[in-house]
């Protein structure tokens, strides 16, 4: 017999806000979080805008000793987890350990503590290599750090599929739980990747916009779009099994109902423009969630604002909805954070379950230029309001990566 599954706790550090509240009302109000680089001199390179995370105070949530042994991407995963799990009322006495797991992941993980260990090993040589940059580095640590602070001794993963690594974690997380092996889960991702490394080899397969506007930059479905902006931040939410969440009186936000998980089998970094596994993934999700595109769905979109990219799921979901899918609510809050990789799925995803929640769908700012070939209802430029059943996430990720979410409201 399977378990029905529910969102219980929030929690997210974005380039709009370091908590779920302020991102979500900056979202609603479609405030830009995306400006110039700060965290280096990007005034040399093809593309010099970043939506970063503005005073993060890593203290808040871990000890200041810990800090040198964690690498960003770390402490953003445990803020967004810290406040995910305190979100939901979750106490160390309401929950078994060996029934509390932990899946948080990371497109790239410690880029940060690679890059600086590095040039310490060619500039001081072997021996100061520091002895935390094995840990600090690899991609599975966010997972494993939550886990010791909150003793969550059940399934843990650090699941790594580029820009669907979230979506892909909440929903093997909704399955853990689902299928019986687990009564709560952390789920999310986390990425600090605006490092000039990064910012170089994403310029090199022309993947980010090399607009100069801050207000142009990041266009999803936008007919002058010419790529993505790169994000940073985490994302974590509390999944957990209804009728233990019931037992303690925890706030529901929504059900998870569905997910779908498929590869694209194509290209190393381009989607299949043809759509069929991004248009099954998004089938699998809706057909085992229930969702009807009668217009009460919402589709929080990949929406990276590169050309292929939202030709091509907008064609996904043409084809899993058919005229239907003219119905559809539809947006991309990349407009307003930048394409956060491995994080992006778990800010949608939230973003997702807050629009199920109070009605209210965050926009796609900035957009200007209507696309034949982006033709769906985007949301433009202004929230609005409906009365919603479903909401779905969808990520595609380098690798041919698929990954959609189905919520309920409940």
């Amino acid at each position: 017999m399977t378990k029905r599954v529910v969102v219980t706790g929030l929690g997210e550090v974005t380039p709009l806000g370091n908590d779920v509240r302020t991102t979500w009302e900056n979202m609603k109000k479609g405030v830009n979080g995306i400006d110039t680089v700060t965290k280096f001199d990007a005034s040399e390179y093809k593309c010099s805008l970043a939506g970063e995370v503005r005073g993060f105070d890593p203290t808040l949530y871990m000890p200041k000793g810990e800090l040198r042994k964690t690498d960003l991407y770390t402490q953003y995963a445990v803020a967004a987890a810290t406040q995910a799990y305190e979100d939901s009322g979750m106490t160390a006495e309401s929950i078994a350990p060996d029934r509390f797991g932990v899946y948080i992941g990371s497109g790239i993980g410690g880029i940060n503590t690679l890059i600086t260990d590095h040039t310490r090993f060619l500039e001081k040589g072997p021996s100061r290599v520091s002895p935390f940059f094995v840990p600090m580095m690899i991609s599975n640590i966010a997972s494993g750090t939550v886990a010791i602070k909150y003793n969550a001794q059940g399934p843990n993963i650090g699941i790594v599929t580029a820009c669907a690594t979230s979506t892909n974690s909440i929903g093997e997380a909704y399955r853990a739980i689902k299928h019986g092996y687990a009564d709560a889960m952390l789920a999310g991702g986390s990425e600090a990747a605006i490092v000039p490394m990064c910012f170089a080899g994403f310029i090199s397969c022309q993947a980010l916009s090399q607009a100069t506007d801050k207000d142009r930059a990041s266009i999803p479905f936008d007919k002058e779009r010419g790529g993505f902006i790169m994000g940073e931040g985490g994302a974590v939410v509390m999944l957990e099994e209804y009728e233990h969440a019931k037992a303690r009186g925890a706030k529901i936000y929504a059900e998870v109902v569905g997910y779908g998980c498929t590869n694209d089998a194509y290209h190393m970094t381009a989607p299949n423009p043809e759509a069929v596994a991004s248009a099954r993934a998004i089938e699998l999700a809706a057909k085992e969630g229930g969702v009807a595109a009668d217009g009460g769905l919402y589709i929080n979109a990949h929406g990276t604002g590169t050309p292929l990219n939202d030709k091509t799921e907008t064609h996904a979901i043409k084809r899993a909805f058919g005229q239907d899918a003219y119905k559809v609510h539809v947006s991309s809050t990349k407009s307003m954070t930048g394409h956060m990789l491995g994080a992006a799925g778990g800010v949608e995803a939230i973003a997702a379950i807050l629009a199920l929640d109070e009605g209210v769908i965050p926009p796609t700012i900035n957009y200007k230029v209507k696309d034949e070939e982006c033709d769906l209802d985007i949301t433009p430029n202004e929230a609005v309001r409906a009365e919603l059943k479903f909401a779905l996430s969808t990520s595609l990720g380098f690798g041919g990566h698929n990954g959609c979410l189905a919520f309920k409201k409940i």
